[in-house]
């Protein structure tokens, strides 16, 4: 178990002194990764929260501008492309440049992808690298069981560096699959950085209308368990291929 996971499972506590409703607090405590039950010295945080505090955002920071080692990446066979962002800073100043591929990454998705398969794997950096590394050692291998007993065949993984969730409508316009999910770190907070969201559309394309896509988010070891959260998706597009639909029409 690394550090991150040991984090997750420490029993959350209170400094507040004699609480009204110990019980109460107690239940709020173990319902929320939240800061619940912060005291204070005088008129300030508690030194040990406050630096608590200032380690999850340097971990937060971490997550956003570090990038997804190569060791990692070539365990998976995955055809790596990028978007237009450029460079970090610019990828957080416009979103727009990480929906859209390069025109290099563009012909190399048409050169090296199967082309209308049903299911379409990509996996993301996005906003957390961090996710990627924690996660999709739990997340690809139960995804990929999942689609297996559902007979449902996939295309070549792709992973996409400085996306943005809308790039998964551009790959979709390239290589039209039936389905697509794409694996992205999520925002970093201060309670997790390892989160990572699975967003999933039907036929996906240019322009489409955000109510089309579905997501499970907060897949991490504090929250939706990596395994059972690939699983999980793979039952999902199963159900849009069924329904041939996703977003706010699909039915689970």
């Amino acid at each position: 178990m690394n550090e991150l996971q040991q984090r997750m499972q420490m029993k959350p506590q209170s400094n507040i002194p004699n609480p009204n409703s110990s019980e109460m607090l107690e239940e709020l405590l173990s319902s929320t990764p939240a800061r619940i039950g912060v005291w204070r010295s005088g008129t300030r945080p508690l030194t040990k929260d406050m630096l608590k505090f200032r380690i999850d955002h340097a971990s937060a920071v971490d997550s956003v501008y570090s990038e997804v080692s190569q060791q990692l990446l070539q365990q998976y066979p995955f055809v790596q492309v990028e978007t237009r962002y450029e460079t970090r800073e610019n990828y957080l100043k416009r979103p727009d440049m990480g929906r859209v591929m390069t025109l290099e990454s563009e012909e190399q998705l048409r050169k090296q992808c199967i082309k209308g398969t049903q299911v379409q794997i990509v996996v993301s950096d996005g906003l957390s690298a961090n996710a990627i590394e924690q996660n999709l050692a739990d997340v690809y291998p139960s995804l990929l069981d999942s689609l297996k007993v559902y007979g449902l065949t996939v295309g070549t993984p792709i992973f996409v560096k400085g996306g943005r969730v809308a790039a998964m409508d551009h790959i979709g316009q390239i290589l039209e699959p039936e389905v697509l999910v794409m694996l992205i770190g999520e925002r970093p907070g201060l309670a997790s950085s390892a989160s990572m969201s699975a967003y999933m559309c039907y036929k996906p394309r240019i322009g489409m209308m955000e109510s089309n896509r579905t997501v499970i988010s907060n897949i991490h070891h504090g929250g939706t368990p990596p395994v059972e959260g690939g699983a999980h998706i793979g039952m999902i597009l199963k159900k849009m291929i069924e329904q041939q639909t996703s977003g706010v029409n699909l039915v689970i």
